[in-house]
């Protein structure tokens, strides 16, 4: 998955003494690395400024457990727990490098919001589980840590995802009409905000595959983790019978609320579908599930009959597949990426762990019901204290 420059640090003098600053840390289901951010909140939870982002690779060997974790394994409770060290080690370094390039010492973040890594997500069975020794990155950063964001939504009888459409109807509140923000990361999750009607709704869903299995697949052959604005794909042509066996996973034609994750959209899954064509060239079967991806995503952009699209996540950087969702939404919806709204689009999804962080600090609930079908709202994620902060 493509990743933007970092944001440059931005100066602090326009803040006022009632902002608040958080940090943000995200690791999403491609495993590349860790996305981190560092937002300056006002007094209403608005973003008052980004200070600085950052990026950390994921070391191979950390990447391999876990992938190994996705799947039942022996001994898989200590492997996990070990998982979980090393990643809260990996956040601790984002947020250093955060700290560094802005200059903001560790006392003036209020609060980390850490998506950790999920490595089980079955929402159906009541419950999700990411990744990270909280504790640990407390104690490392010295700030407080919250972490945990999807086990209350799924214990109100949620889906536990996707989170971010709270953010994106708070943070571009400002939009007209009816319009969706796109994410495509690993999974590809859609928000339609409409604010047509008397009172402005908010809905979101999985809608499929985005970047995983573009990035399994190039992986397993050219090891590279991702294919550079979809070139690989450029090189391949699609083919339509298999382009129509992937569509016919009958999670597509599920209704909202849903959500989905490597569980599902994995090569394992792309192999059984590669029986019927063995001699598929391997060029021919990146094009294909760039295809995928563009045709799934649109077919939900048409369903919900949106004015325009924005694209935030590593996908957003890879022109081959922007392209191909604007060929398959059509002429009638604008597809672009949050850059046309002020905000990187690799900064998006952390930017909002910055903003639950800030909201389960001000135990604010998180408005979910229409989103991941909940019983109620809830207030998101556990609270780690600093050991420095808790005289």
């Amino acid at each position: 998955m493509q990743h933007d420059a970092p944001i440059r640090p931005a100066p602090q003098a326009d803040l006022t003494y009632t902002d608040e600053i958080h940090a943000g840390l995200m690791s999403g289901t491609s495993m590349d690395g860790v996305d981190g951010v560092l937002i300056a909140f006002d007094e209403q939870g608005r973003i008052r400024q980004t200070l600085t982002s950052a990026f950390v690779p994921m070391p191979e060997p950390l990447r391999r457990q876990l992938t190994a974790l996705q799947h039942p394994a022996p001994d898989e409770l200590a492997a996990a727990a070990r998982a979980g060290q090393q990643l809260a080690d990996l956040y601790a370094e984002c947020v250093q490098r955060l700290l560094q390039q802005s200059g903001v010492s560790s006392r003036q973040v209020r609060a980390l919001g850490a998506h950790g890594q999920t490595v089980r997500h079955v929402p159906a069975e009541g419950y999700t589980l990411q990744l990270l020794d909280a504790p640990r990155l407390a104690e490392a950063t010295g700030i407080d840590v919250v972490a945990d964001l999807r086990s209350a939504d799924v214990a109100a009888g949620g889906q536990g995802a996707p989170l971010m459409p709270a953010f994106h109807a708070h943070v571009f509140a400002g939009l007209q009409g009816r319009y969706g923000i796109l994410n495509l990361g690993g999974i590809a999750n859609l928000t339609v905000i409409d604010t047509q009607q008397p009172t402005p709704t908010v809905i979101g869903f999985d809608t499929g595959p985005a970047n995983t299995l573009l990035d399994g697949w190039i992986e397993a052959h050219h090891g590279h983790r991702y294919d550079h604005h979809g070139q690989w794909a450029a090189s391949g042509r699609t083919i339509p019978a298999l382009l129509e066996r992937l569509l016919s996973e009958p999670y597509f034609a599920r209704p909202a609320p849903k959500s989905t994750g490597r569980d599902l959209f994995n090569l394992s899954w792309l192999k059984q579908h590669l029986q019927a064509h063995p001699d598929a060239a391997a060029a021919d079967v990146q094009a294909t599930l760039l295809a995928l991806t563009a045709e799934s995503t649109a077919q939900a952009i048409r369903a919900q009959k949106l004015s325009a699209v924005y694209l935030c996540g590593g996908g957003a950087e890879n022109a081959g597949l922007a392209q191909a969702i604007q060929q398959a939404v059509g002429p009638e919806t604008l597809v672009q990426s949050t850059h046309a709204l002020g905000i990187a689009p690799q900064a998006v999804e952390a930017s909002g762990f910055a903003w639950l962080a800030r909201q389960r600090v001000h135990e604010a609930p998180i408005p979910l019901t229409r989103i991941t079908g909940s019983r109620h709202d809830s207030i998101l994620g556990a609270w780690h204290k600093a050991p420095s902060r808790q005289r």
